[in-house]
This record gives structure tokens, sequence and C-alpha cells, in this order.
């Protein structure tokens, strides 16, 4: 099992803090942001710890090809400005880079917001967008994982269709994959509470299964078809523990990475408490009072 959680990248310990980070909670992997997801304010390569950070990955067994790193939000290869489009470009080219001199082989990808309501045309803007940043980066191995969007706004992304519809646009097939984010797919309508195995085989009729390289293993706020994608701690949400963990433990996809995205509680990162619960299958319903109290402490 490759499981983990979304940990920080900050400080003067930068990347080696992320590791130390994931490694407290008991993970094997963990997610990054290369830089604050809401600027484009980023620290030099140089500055990241990469080696040192890679040396105690390596000790403690960590599997470079398993990091994920996630694009920031403020990019729309979907935006009616060409302008705008062409930052995003710049942008998530810049983030791949980065991404290769981490030595991840994986960036996640929200594919972008339809703000000017033709979903068509911010698809093939997308498609479009996706070629020129791998030509850009043409002799990186970096994947870019598209997201399955909760359908909050004008999201693109919602239905696997439209996932299928912008990776048939992508000349190098090689260099896109799917990120699944369970908040995110039953907030938009599918029924992975009570029928996983049903919406995987929907999936794989639309996009194909081997499009999946990463996980993002979150509980919901919402019911299912929702569309405000509000994430929950594991057990606490509409999808509840149990789906979420058979979800985990499908031996169909135990070689790829289970991220993490639950909220804090409080100031605490729940992120040790919910692996030790999915390693021992067992949903621990004080979790919250356990944390809080612990703050208060």
């Amino acid at each position: 099992m490759i499981l983990g959680s979304h940990v920080k990248m900050s400080g003067k310990k930068m990347m080696l803090g992320s590791v130390e980070e994931a490694l407290s909670y008991g993970a094997n992997t963990f997610m990054i942001y290369t830089g604050a997801p809401q600027n484009t304010r980023r620290r030099k390569i140089e500055e990241l710890k990469i080696p040192e950070a890679l040396e105690l990955m390596k000790a403690h067994n960590i599997d470079v090809n398993n990091v994920v790193i996630h694009a920031p939000y403020i990019m729309n290869l979907a935006n009616p400005s060409l302008e705008k489009r062409q930052f995003a470009i710049d942008f998530l080219t810049s983030e791949i880079e980065r991404s290769a001199a981490m030595e991840a082989t994986q960036i996640v990808l929200h594919p972008g917001s339809a703000v000017g309501l033709d979903r068509e045309e911010a698809i093939r803007w997308i498609g479009e967008g996706l070629n020129k940043v791998i030509a850009n980066t043409k002799d990186l191995k970096v994947k870019i994982a598209l997201e399955t969007m909760a359908g909050k706004g004008n999201e693109v992304g919602r239905t696997f269709e439209e996932l299928k519809a912008i990776i048939d646009l992508v000349a190098d097939k090689t260099r896109v994959s799917v990120c699944f984010d369970t908040c995110h797919t039953h907030d938009s309508g599918y029924d992975i509470k009570e029928n996983f195995k049903g919406v995987l085989e929907e999936f794989d009729k639309v996009v194909g299964k081997k499009y999946l390289s990463v996980f993002h293993i979150n509980d919901s706020k919402n019911i299912k078809g929702a569309r405000k994608d509000r994430h929950e701690n594991l057990g606490f949400g509409e999808i509840g523990f149990k789906a979420l963990v058979d979800i985990i433990y499908d031996e169909e996809f135990k070689a790829i990475p289970k991220i993490l995205e639950t909220p804090y509680i409080g100031d605490n990162p729940p992120y040790k408490e919910e692996i030790e619960m999915i390693k021992n299958r067992r949903f621990e319903s004080d979790l919250k009072t356990k944390l809080l109290k612990q703050e208060g402490e």
C-alpha cells in the first residue's frame, strides 16, 4: 500500500522538511506544491534541499516515483483570454521543470474552468495548452495527471467524458494521466460509496483504467451530486470510512499512490491518526475530539 498525505514545503528545510513530515505520519509517500498555490513566487531550485530530501527518502524506502506534485490553482488553460492562457502554459511549463528537478514523475492539475461558458471550446483550449506544455518539456518524464473535478462553478473535468475529450486532444498520451479524487467524484454524482466497482467500470469504458496514476482519498461533507467540493475527514462525511478503505485496499490499484487531503482539525493535521486508522481498518469516532483536546493542551 502506497499511502501518504499532502505535506508542507516551507522554511529552511523545504523538501527535506516535507519528507520528515511525511515520515512523522507513518507515510511512505507524500504530495507537495513547489511553492504557494495562490501565487507565482518560487524559491530557487538550489534552495529546495532536494539532495538531502532524496537521501532521507532512500534511507526510509520512499520511492521517489510515488511522490506527487500538485500544480497551483492560479492557472487556467481554458481562459478565453489568450494572454491568460499563455500565462498558464508558461507557468505550468516551469512547474513541470521544477517537478523534474525534484525527481517527481507526476503533477496533478485541475483541468480548467470554462469561464467563457462554452465547454467544448474550453476543452479544446485545454488540449491545445497541454500539447504546448508537453512540447516545451519534451525531454522530461513528468506526467500531467488531470484531476476528476466536483463540478463546482464552471469546472471542466466533472465527468469522465470531459476528461476523455481532453486526453483525446493530447498528442503524446504517455505524458497525460488521471488523478481520481474520491470527494470530487462523489460530489460530481458518481456513486463510489455503494458502487465503486461499477464507477470504475464506467471510467474504464470511457477513459481507460490505464490512465489512473494517483488517488486523492477524501471524505465529503456533501451528498452525492452536490457539486460543491468540500473535503471531510475519513469516516466523518457522506462517503464513509468503509467505502474509502475498500478503495484504498483495492488490489487492482495497489501500486498507485493514495494521498490524503482531508482538512486539519483545529490547527492539527489529522494524517498520522488517519493513516493509523487505515492501516488498522478501524474507524475512530473520537478522532476530532482527541485532536482538539490535544490542541487545547
